[in-house]
């Protein structure tokens, strides 16, 4: 050691006094000895103490004329390797230029390898290669060659050309004493490993497994090739020893190994910990390793952990998804979570890959929607269960349960429909028979669908098994032939009801006697009609419902019919007295009776003091009329003025301002007042040319205007209000003759006659009357188009006598035969603007409310929806709408507490659409205002209780899935979105469905722990 010491002591002394400034001409001197000393130390590896002294020498290829050539030629080869020995980044270019300018063979071969080896030092794998291929052999010593051939190997390796690097590897790993013997072994073995060579791997990376540096990786390798070889009793024993010694490299993939082998041996106690350890470190994992940790939590009783792993195996295709979902519904059973339960059930009956498993799945998927209230799916489940595995050993229990099903479902429509379609009707299908048929209808009347309601009903009149049914059935057949205008059938069906009444809801005695004393009524029956009134209300306390207060108000009416007045009276003043709702129309009909009475000063007094005591009241415009009647019947006209002149004042009376307008130009004719009276018929005939009162006032006006000698003003006049003077005796004849056929009934003569008249006289005298008989005829005659035209002229020329029954009709035939909503909400405006009788006015408000709801006028329609649920013994379907109406106009202006009251009224008022609907608006601003829970049941409501609405049923299922979603409930947000991609039969859901079912499994893939392949 001292002596190397001494050495290495001396050439850096002679370097240094070589280079240093004072001895640089000894050095020039000899240059031979300098390179002699610097080749000394290259070969000695001490590269950076030859370096500077080739540099000198070589003088970066300046000739120096002391220096001999040969020496400066030396110098620069050995000042290149040293710099690349040195890693000396600007020998590079050096080196590269040698390699390619020089001619010197053996000496490019040379400096070719040690560019390799500087590439190979810094990386540069791929030029390495490129240089080692110029590189001989025979110019290298033993240790440069096995060297060169292991940097060789290890570059390819690196690039993954294992074919080129495998040869390399195998003649060294055979050289025990080769100092890259174990390192090329572990190279080698990786090779064999990923051939599939197993025993070759095997054989080398045992010799690696001896060095400390490959102790605590191969191990790992080692355990898969016994795995992979079939030797998994080796590989467990191999895999679980290295573990127990700690500190591997591959620890996470060992544990896994080694739980996948204990799994496969169906040890799931001791995989357990192995594998919760591994898919715990692991932000993602393979289906498998998840599917093996669940299984064995399973096996555990661990019902959360194996939910919490079960359930991001779900949506996939393949037999490891199907058991998952059919072991987690099973957990999810053990945990009595049956909503879940059923969602995984879903998954495992859509997957084929088990046939057991998808046959055994779909029925607990139907049957669990059967105990969970989801009856829709239920009796969809059970029927494609039962078209699916008719010879399935659960048949039997699938059909009682579908029975019970179609007993227990709201989904009226479908279950109606699956019974008519069964082949053979067992007893207890009958029994449910009148049961489906009654619910159906009843549907349909609160959809307002009250023919086909009727039609249903008279099935429930013959069906076996009714007799529950039977009372509710004759109530709705008698109210809908109220509604429909045929009061014989509802007296009759009415009166069975009351026979044996039950009672459910707006289904009572009191409201068959309300309807059946109205039917009575309009058959002038008055006397059984005061007999079902006064049952309702015989007497009428201040707390009396409205119902009650109208029958007491038409039991006295009853008594006026009658001609009992004294009876009458006595209730009309107990109504007035206390001053109930009707008490102005008991009012007036007090004034009314006295009048009746002879008592024409109490009459006008008592109908004076109506305007006074009520002076909104509707029935102030009529009581000026019995006014000025009265006085113009004692022919004290110029009281009759006063009354008469509030009527035309009054824009709400604008019905009687017509006859208001005669009878003022009558009195102030007669008291020989010809300007004012000539007046006031002017205005009669120019505002309301074609009302009869206008065609009663020409004779008034033509004597006026002869009086005053104006007989060509007359004519003028006529011409400028549509009157022209051509009416002659031929124009009276001719509608006459018409007229006599229609009263005669000979409607077939009567259209030909009216037809005539109209082409002979377009602008003729009887001009209304013959479109409005004619429009009458055709209307008997189902000709609702031909009707139209006459009825829309008839009520194009309001104010009239016919006015208000043709825009009535007009509305009917728009709403009803056409389905032209536009043009009936026209006609229904003016209809409810003309009304006079309150029958009319309330039909022609429900046709308003209907055509405006149709075409969605949530703001258009709220005002006349608030008006009709003012209205007394208004329908539930009436009160269902308009407060939809209502519901949806608040809701179209961000008021959620309002709109959800009235959706709550809508509810109130009975199943049907609007309550379906009503139900999923209150669940959809639930939603918005982040009330997921109460969100979550109010749409189940609508689930369990609305199976007939399938819109409404599908909205509410993909309701539940955004709050799912929103919940990051993933697992049930993706079963409800699929449910509805796959069996939702409207396209626009379907489609919606599909779009959030892909979001659904984007946002799983990205936070579960599910590798994505």
């Amino acid at each position: 050691m001292k002596k190397l010491i001494r050495i290495f002591l001396f050439a850096a002394g002679t370097i240094s006094s070589l280079l240093s400034g004072a001895q640089t001409t000894q050095l020039l001197q000899d240059p031979d000895a300098a390179f002699k000393s610097a080749k000394e130390l290259y070969q000695q590896e001490k590269y950076s103490l030859a370096y500077p002294v080739f540099k000198t020498l070589y003088n970066n290829g300046i000739e120096k004329s002391g220096f001999p050539a040969t020496v400066q030629l030396e110098s620069k080869y050995y000042s290149i390797l040293c710099g690349l020995q040195l890693n000396d980044a600007a020998a590079e270019p050096q080196a590269v230029a040698f390699v390619t300018l020089e001619h010197d063979v053996p000496r490019v071969q040379m400096m070719s390898y040690h560019l390799a080896e500087y590439y190979y030092r810094t990386r540069d794998l791929t030029k390495a290669q490129e240089y080692y291929q110029k590189t001989n052999i025979a110019n290298l010593s033993n240790r440069e060659i096995a060297e060169m051939k292991f940097h060789q190997a290890y570059g390819y390796f690196a690039m993954q050309q294992f074919d080129k690097a495998r040869p390399l590897f195998n003649a060294i790993r055979q050289l025990p004493k080769d100092p890259n013997y174990t390192d090329a072994n572990y190279y080698y073995g990786f090779i064999a490993f990923n051939d599939k060579n197993y025993t070759q791997a095997l054989e080398s990376f045992r010799i690696a497994e001896k060095s400390q540096t490959y102790q605590n990786i191969v191990p790992f390798y080692i355990a898969e090739i016994y795995y992979f070889s079939g030797d998994r009793d080796q590989a467990l024993s191999y895999g679980e020893a290295a573990l127990s010694r700690g500190g591997q490299y591959y620890d996470l993939q060992l544990k896994q190994l080694v739980g996948h082998l204990l799994f496969e041996k169906r040890q799931y106690a001791k995989a357990l910990p192995y594998l919760e350890q591994y898919v715990a470190a692991k932000d993602k994992v393979r289906r498998e390793d998840l599917y093996e940790l669940a299984y064995c939590y399973y096996e555990a009783k661990n019902w959360p952990k194996s939910i919490e792993g079960f359930k991001q195996l779900g949506g996939g295709a393949d037999s490891l998804a199907q058991n998952s979902m059919y072991l987690l519904a099973d957990a999810y059973l053990k945990v009595n979570d049956k909503q879940n339960a059923r969602s995984a059930f879903q998954f495992c009956a859509a997957n084929n890959s088990n046939a057991v498993q998808k046959e055994i799945s779909l029925f607990n998927y139907a049957k669990l929607s059967y105990d969970l209230g989801y009856m829709d799916i239920a009796l969809k489940g059970f029927k494609d269960y039962l078209a699916a595995y008719p010879s399935s050993a659960l048949q039997q229990e699938a059909k009682e349960l579908l029975v019970s099903t179609m007993a227990n479902t709201s989904n009226y429509r479908e279950g109606l429909a699956l019974y008519e379609s069964l082949p053979g009707k067992s007893e207890n299908a009958v029994k449910i028979y009148p049961r489906l048929l009654y619910g159906r209808a009843v549907e349909l009347i609160n959809d307002q669908q009250i023919i086909q309601a009727d039609e249903l009903l008279t099935k429930v009149l013959t069906a076996p098994y009714n007799n529950q049914q039977l009372p509710f059935t004759y109530f709705w057949k008698g109210e809908i032939a109220y509604r429909t205008g045929n009061t014989d059938a509802a007296i009759t069906h009415l009166t069975n009801y009351l026979k044996n009444p039950s009672v459910n809801g707006e289904v009572n005695t009191l409201n068959a006697r309300y309807s059946l004393g109205y039917a009575l009524l309009k058959n002038e029956n008055y006397a059984a009609a005061r007999e079902n009134f006064s049952q309702i209300a015989g007497s009428v306390p201040s707390t009396s419902s409205q119902i009650q207060q109208d029958a007491y108000l038409r039991t006295a009416d009853c008594h006026f019919m009658a001609k009992d007045f004294k009876q009458a009276l006595r209730m009309y003043e107990q109504v007035l007295n206390q001053q109930l709702p009707g008490a102005d129309y008991a009012l007036f009909q007090k004034a009314v009776i006295a009048g009746a009475s002879n008592k024409n000063n109490e009459k006008i007094a008592l109908l004076q003091s109506l305007e006074r005591q009520f002076p909104a009241s509707a029935y102030k415009s009529e009581a000026n009329l019995e006014i000025a009647n009265t006085y113009l019947a004692d022919e004290n006209f110029q009281a009759a003025i006063e009354p008469l002149n509030r009527i035309v004042k009054d824009n709400k009376a604008t019905a009687l301002h017509p006859e208001a307008y005669l009878k003022l130009g009558v009195a102030y004719f007669n008291l020989d007042k010809n300007t004012e009276s000539l007046a006031q018929f002017k205005k009669l005939v120019a505002t309301y040319p074609n009302t009869q009162e206008s065609t009663d006032a020409i004779e008034y006006i033509r004597n006026l205007f002869v009086e005053n000698q104006q007989p060509g003003e007359f004519v003028t006049f006529m011409r400028e209000n549509g009157k022209p003077v051509t009416y002659n005796e031929e124009d009276s004849l001719t509608f006459r003759s018409a007229m006599l056929r229609y009263d005669a009934k000979d409607m077939a003569g009567a259209k030909t006659g009216f037809a005539a008249y109209l082409a002979k006289f377009p602008d003729g005298r009887y001009n209304l009357e013959a479109n409005y008989f004619s429009a009458e005829i055709y209307i008997s005659e189902k000709d609702a188009k031909n009707a139209l035209t006459y009825y829309a002229t008839v009520a194009g020329k309001a104010q009239n006598r016919f006015a208000e029954r043709s825009a009535l009709q007009a509305a009917r035939i728009y709403y009803f035969d056409l389905k032209d909503y536009v043009n009936a909400e026209k006609y229904f405006i003016q209809a409810k603007e003309l009304a006079t009788q309150q029958e009319n006015r309330l039909e022609a408000m429900r046709g308003l409310l209907r055509c405006q709801f149709k075409a969605q006028k949530w703001k258009e329609a709220a005002p006349n929806a608030q008006e009709l649920l003012q209205e007394k013994g208004i329908a539930t379907d009436d009160r269902m709408m308009a407060s939809m109406v209502v519901a949806r106009n608040h809701h179209l202006n961000n008021e959620a507490e309002q709109a959800a009251a009235a959706y709550r009224q809508v509810i109130a008022t009975g199943k049907s659409e609007y309550s379906a609907e009503a139900q999923y608006r209150i669940a959809e601003l639930l939603l918005q205002q982040d009330k997921l829970a109460d969100a979550e049941k109010a749409a189940f409501d609508v689930i369990k209780k609305s199976g007939s609405y399938e819109y409404w049923v599908t909205k509410s299922y993909m309701l539940l899935g955004d709050i799912y979603f929103k919940q990051k409930d993933l697992f049930n947000a993706e079963a409800t979105y699929k449910s509805i991609a796959e069996n939702a039969a409207i396209a626009e859901l379907k489609t919606e469905a599909q779009r959030k079912l892909a979001q659904v499994v984007e946002e799983k893939n990205k936070s579960n722990k599910v590798e994505q392949q």
